[in-house]
């Protein structure tokens, strides 16, 4: 049986919405995931905040109650009767106990038992890695194993298999070999 890496934030739930919508509230902008050209957020925001953005990462209760993108979960329940599942993150601090809690409660039939937390996703064994991240889909690929995107802006740069929702994926496995 192959084994598919999935990624979480952005792949499995919707991440950016409600980061976006905290940096918005604070500093009365208008940012969105759309306008991600490039995967450093850094450059997006008002000058005042720039790389404090990413402390808003850090806020407990952010990830605790992030909604699955739409399909995550039916597709994700259909896959794991045909490949082995792992569900591959990074984090920052509250995170790790909060993406436990959210596998537990959304995948409970992919468990908390197949998280797997690394900066390094290229280093896990699998087949695939269904990924957002650039620097992610990049290494991957040069594993020699295949890496799909979940197509956003950010990562348009990367040539690899490229789809903009879970049925599109699903789709795409039934002619992968």
């Amino acid at each position: 049986m192959k084994t598919l890496l999935i990624d979480m934030d952005s792949v499995i739930c919707n991440l950016m919405s409600e980061w976006h919508k905290r940096y918005n509230e604070d500093y009365n902008d208008n940012l969105s995931v759309d306008k991600l050209l490039c995967w450093r957020s850094e450059d997006y925001v008002k000058a005042e905040c720039g790389e404090k953005i990413y402390d808003y990462l850090d806020e407990p209760g952010l990830f605790l109650h992030l909604e699955p993108l739409p399909y995550a979960i039916d597709v994700l329940k259909r896959l794991s009767n045909q490949y082995d599942l792992l569900i591959v993150t990074s984090s920052r601090t509250y995170a790790y106990t909060e993406k436990e809690l959210w596998v537990e409660k959304h995948l409970p039939f992919i468990g908390k038992r197949n998280l797997i937390f690394s900066h390094r996703k290229e280093m896990i064994r699998g087949d695939l890695l269904f990924d957002d991240a650039p620097h992610n889909l990049v290494a991957f690929s040069k594993t020699g194993r295949t890496a799909v995107a979940m197509s956003y802006e950010y990562n348009q740069q990367v040539d690899v298999p490229r789809v903009n929702n879970w049925l599109e994926f699903e789709k795409w496995l039934s002619t992968w070999k």
